[in-house]
C-alpha cells in the first residue's frame, strides 16, 4: 500500500536527477516523508488508525465538551463502473486491503449504522473486540467494541440471531416513534436498545446522529446500504465518505453507493486522502 494524496509539502525530486549538480554541487535530498510516501509496503494497523482517525470534533462531543452530534462517516466499496455490490453482496468487490481498512474503521467507531436490509443480506453479527484496538479504545473512553445500530421502520428482524443474543454491547435499533408497539416490546425483550429517531413509523435520517449522541455514541460509521446512505446524504447528515474503488467491472443493474432521490443542488465534498494497493484506490472525502 502507498499513499498517493496528500503528498509531501515540497515537490518530489525527479527520478532522473543526477546525484550532483552541473557545477559539482550536491543535489538536495528528497523532502521529509517523500520516501515513505512513495514506498509500496504493508501498513501497520496503527498507521491505518492514524490515517483514519476521527476529527477532534467527534472526540470533543464524546467527552461532552462540545455540543455536537459528532461525526458520521460512511464506508462503501464500488466497482469502476459504479456498482455498489455484485449479486447482492459487497464482498465480491472487496480485497484483503479493503477488509483491513474495514476493520480499522470499525475499530475506531463508537457505533456502526446499517439499514435492516443490509443487515439481512450481509448476515451482520455483533462487532468483536480486537486486541489491536483495545488500548486505543480505552484511552478514548470507548467500550470494547462498537455497537451495531440497525435502522428499521418495521423492526422486521429475527431477534434470535447472534446480533441480538451475543453482542458485547447491546445492539441499538433506530426506528420511528410510531413503530409497532409489539415489535418494540419484542426487540427490548431480546436485549436491544430501541431509540426513536422520527415522529412517524419511519426514521428521520437527519435525527440519527443526534439520537446516537444521546447514548454517548459520537464516532459514527455507516456501512449502508445504498438507500440508507443516500438518505443520510440527502438529509445533510453525512460528514465523510470513505470510498474503496475496486479495479473491477460488473456491468449489470446493481445500484450505486447512494440510491435515493437526487439533490436539487449537488453537495460539494473535498478530497482528504488517497491510498492505493494492487490497483484498489482507497479514497476519503469530507464535506466541503
Amino acid at each position: 500500500m502507498r499513499r498517493l494524496f496528500p503528498s509531501p509539502a515540497q515537490s518530489a525530486p525527479s527520478v532522473n536527477a543526477p546525484s550532483q549538480g552541473t557545477a559539482g554541487e550536491a543535489v538536495s535530498p528528497p523532502p521529509d516523508g517523500y520516501r515513505e510516501w512513495m514506498e509500496d509496503r504493508e501498513w501497520t494497523l496503527d498507521e491505518l488508525a492514524e490515517a483514519y482517525a476521527y476529527p477532534e470534533a467527534a472526540a470533543a462531543a464524546a467527552a461532552g465538551t462540545e455540543a455536537s452530534h459528532g461525526w458520521l462517516r460512511a464506508n462503501m466499496v464500488s466497482s469502476v463502473d459504479g456498482a455498489a455490490h455484485h449479486e447482492g453482496r459487497s464482498q465480491p468487490l472487496s480485497s484483503d486491503a479493503d477488509m483491513r481498512i474495514f476493520g480499522v474503521l470499525r475499530g475506531l467507531a463508537d457505533a456502526v449504522i446499517a439499514g435492516a436490509e443490509t443487515v439481512r443480506q450481509e448476515g451482520y453479527r455483533p462487532a468483536r473486540a480486537r486486541e489491536a484496538f483495545a488500548a486505543r479504545r480505552a484511552a478514548a473512553g470507548q467500550g470494547p467494541a462498537p455497537a451495531i445500530a440497525v435502522v428499521s421502520a418495521s423492526l422486521d428482524l429475527d431477534f434470535s440471531l447472534p446480533l441480538f443474543t451475543e453482542p458485547l454491547v447491546p445492539t441499538v435499533l433506530l426506528t420511528g416513534a410510531g413503530a409497532d408497539a409489539d415489535r418494540v416490546k419484542a426487540a427490548r425483550a431480546a436485549g436491544a436498545q430501541v431509540v426513536f429517531a422520527g415522529e412517524g413509523a419511519a426514521v428521520d435520517p437527519a435525527r440519527v446522529p443526534g439520537a446516537l449522541a444521546g447514548l454517548g455514541l459520537t464516532r459514527l460509521l455507516t456501512e449502508g446500504g445504498p438507500r440508507l446512505l443516500g438518505q443520510f446524504a440527502a438529509a445533510g447528515a453525512l460528514d465523510e465518505l470513505c470510498l474503496s474503488l475496486a479495479p473491477l467491472v460488473t456491468v449489470g443493474d446493481a445500484p450505486r453507493i447512494m440510491n435515493a432521490p437526487g439533490l436539487t443542488v449537488p453537495e460539494r465534498f473535498r478530497l482528504a486522502s488517497v491510498l492505493e494497493d494492487d490497483g484498489f484506490l482507497f479514497t476519503r472525502y469530507r464535506r466541503a
